[in-house]
């Protein structure tokens, strides 16, 4: 599968690993902090705007309301394209290692 979103920035591995559960925006930020020890820390714009992307091409979808919030889980597709992107960086660290 060829697309434009592919490969995957880090912020969108983040935010589709993230949304493995269904969370509103600022839960995927707590989240990404809190999965990534810390080093990756997400400003709103960045983060909605992916949202709003990984949404238009059907990775993620609206699951629900929290008050005004927006809740989002990864779809099946999404969860596919994870999987690819796993594949892919398992095939690279196989170069580091020197077991290709």
């Amino acid at each position: 599968m060829k697309h434009k979103l592919l490969p995957l920035s880090e912020t969108m591995h983040y935010i589709l690993l993230a949304l493995r559960e269904p969370h509103h925006g600022y839960a995927v930020m707590q989240k990404i902090e809190e999965i990534s020890k810390g080093t990756v820390i997400l400003a709103a714009g960045t983060l909605y705007g992916a949202i709003e992307n990984l949404n238009k091409h059907g990775w993620i979808e609206s699951v629900g309301n929290s008050g005004r919030r927006k809740i989002y889980k990864i779809t099946t597709d999404g969860e596919a394209v994870l999987k690819m992107e796993q594949e892919r960086l398992l095939h690279i660290l196989s170069l580091y290692e020197g077991s290709e």
